[in-house]
């Protein structure tokens, strides 16, 4: 065996020994939560390992583990192979667009190995469950709002340029084909006037070239800005509050991030899904090779309404016409399909 074969192993169980932190019981499901990035300022993989701890927590039918596979995206598949190589573990939950097609590559030498995975579309193989999240329906109510604050000169960040933009890690096939696409059709469902600048920071932690984007933007007019880009975002947040201009947040509630600034969150439930998912894979309720989406009408993809800090960065104009949008998609009323 030559060095790169032996190094290989090495590191693949390596790997897989400082990810098993813990035993689980006898009879119980061992449980692998793969992050496909860190938990510590992700708060999507946050809110993943959560939803599956306390599933495996209130049942006492399953032990967590949490494998973290760090942010180069090239060493995911190595790794995501090192954990079911082990055979260690019952399932392995992720969640990521990219991990179906991964997952199904490796789950032809490991065919005893079930996977489920979240925010993915694949169906049709029999040890892969996935569950996609209408992300063009969140996308959607974030531009909508970021339509109506762009039209008005009397919200208090927005000098009524008809001008928004979203800054992005990365392009990625979501991206291009969901979120930005929806982030311009609700905005130009609430101001057909608007005009939507796309950028991207190439890092999914660059702070500084996240702010120094923002900024530049704000004095091209840009008077709202939606940041996905991980740990930039907190560089677009900087930017808003020495510029003056308003964030609409993603995936979690940001208002506490900078009060006043962020004037919107739409919201992905991740930790509710993963805790479900676990609980009926827990119960075996699970049907493997399938998939389906949920979206604002089953309470999966929604709007923080509920934060007082939502209500007080907006004009009450805004306010009310953003909230008859939001409940039309929550009661069902209009649906925006995602096509896969």
């Amino acid at each position: 065996m030559n060095f790169l074969k032996k190094l290989f192993l090495f590191l693949v169980v390596a790997f897989v020994f400082s990810s098993c932190s813990e035993e689980s019981s006898d009879g119980k499901k061992n449980i692998a939560v793969f992050i496909p990035g860190t938990t510590s300022g992700s708060p999507v993989y946050r809110m993943l390992a959560e939803g599956v701890q306390k599933a495996c927590e209130e049942t006492s039918l399953g032990t967590a583990v949490i494998s973290e596979a760090g942010v180069n995206q090239a060493e995911w598949p190595a790794k995501l192979t090192a954990l079911a190589a082990s055979g260690e573990f019952d399932l392995i939950i992720s969640a990521n667009p990219s991990l179906p097609e991964m997952c199904h590559s490796i789950s032809s030498s490991f065919p005893g190995q079930d996977f489920i995975i979240l925010n993915g579309f694949l169906s049709g193989v029999e040890n892969i469950a996935t569950v996609q999240y209408n992300q063009r329906e969140q996308s959607y109510l974030a531009g909508y709002l970021a339509g109506l604050l762009s039209a008005s000169k009397d919200e208090k960040y927005s000098r009524g340029n008809n001008k928004i933009a979203l800054i992005a890690a990365q392009e990625y096939p979501d991206m291009n084909n969901i979120l930005l696409p929806g982030y311009i059709e609700g905005a130009k469902a609430a101001n057909p006037q608007v005009e939507c600048v796309f950028k991207v920071t190439g890092s999914w932690s660059d702070a500084g070239k996240a702010a120094e984007i923002a900024s530049s933007l704000y004095r091209s007019g840009v008077d709202v800005i939606l940041p996905i880009c991980g740990g930039g975002n907190q560089g677009v947040l900087s930017s808003a509050k020495e510029n003056g201009f308003f964030v609409v947040w993603f995936d979690d509630s940001g208002y506490d991030l900078a009060p006043g600034y962020v004037a919107g969150s739409a919201i992905m439930a991740q930790d509710k899904l993963a805790y479900e998912e676990t609980i009926k894979y827990l119960n075996g309720e699970i049907e493997f090779g399938t998939s389906r989406i949920v979206g604002c009408k089953e309470g999966f993809i929604d709007f923080d309404d509920k934060n007082p800090l939502f209500k007080d960065s907006v004009s009450e104009e805004t306010y009310t016409k953003f909230m008859k949008e939001l409940n039309r998609l929550r009661n069902g009323d209009f649906s925006l399909p995602v096509n896969n």
